[in-house]
């Protein structure tokens, strides 16, 4: 029962899906991020499935296709990943100590450079999905449970930033070493379905998933002291983006 109380926790966590309650105790707390990959595998299919038809059915236009790709993640998620980047561009943008820095992360008013950020992620984002096209949708679905399983990794393997706050909460709840394994079976799992489906494109899209977690690990450390929740954000849009340009110019 608790490993069904641990996937509604992560689900109604990461997710708009609307699940039942589920009591967030420790037992069910431990291994909730096991499954944060999942939410990864909810958008890959939302995202090949209207992508499928909209590209083979109905015949749209790129702009409508890679608009439509854009908007679906966040609309599963909510864009609480979306709102990580917005912040963390904000702090970064401030070019201020450390410790203000990581005040800014828990300001709720949006800054003007967080939307300029905004803006130049999504308009990148569409761009690239309208030369990603039919033939690399199924390899560029896969990387949402991939980027979810790094992510994932990260939490219970880097130092957090502060005492407090949810991201702190999951790693203190957490059987660390366990999910730890877990995520890297999730990461292999989801690496050798890319590879398979396209050497190319999923080699391509592995380097630059590797590449910017090793940058989001020095980037976490040098500028925050460790991680928080908002630049777990920041590391998840940005590695989908990456892994989404490494496809794009496999081709």
């Amino acid at each position: 029962m608790w490993i069904f109380n641990s996937l509604i926790i992560a689900i109604a966590m990461y997710s708009k899906i609307p699940m039942p309650q589920a009591e967030w105790n420790e037992k069910n707390m431990r291994y909730a991020m096991c499954f944060f990959p999942v939410v990864g595998v909810v958008i890959g299919a939302a995202e090949f499935a209207a992508g499928y038809a909209l590209l083979h059915w109905l015949h749209c236009k790129p702009l409508l296709f890679s608009v439509a790709m854009t908007l679906i993640p966040v609309l599963i998620t909510g864009g609480i990943h979306l709102d990580g980047f917005a912040d963390t561009v904000d702090a970064m943008s401030s070019y201020a100590e450390r410790e203000r820095r990581l005040e800014i992360l828990k300001d709720p008013h949006t800054g003007a450079f967080a939307i300029i950020g905004l803006c130049c992620y999504f308009l990148a984002n569409v761009g690239i999905w309208s030369e990603i096209g039919e033939k690399k949708l199924l390899v560029a679905c896969c990387i949402f449970a991939f980027s979810r399983a790094m992510s994932g990794l990260a939490v219970v393997s880097f130092k957090a930033a502060k005492n407090s706050g949810l991201l702190r909460t999951f790693q203190d709840g957490a059987a660390k070493r366990r999910v730890r394994v877990v995520m890297m079976l999730w990461a292999v799992l989801t690496a050798f379905i890319l590879l398979k489906i396209s050497p190319a494109a999923g080699t391509a899209a592995l380097v630059m998933g590797i590449a910017i977690y090793v940058y989001y690990y020095l980037f976490s450390r040098k500028y925050f002291g460790g991680t928080t929740g908002d630049l777990a954000g920041y590391f998840l849009q940005l590695c989908e983006l990456g892994m989404l340009a490494g496809i794009m110019l496999a081709g």
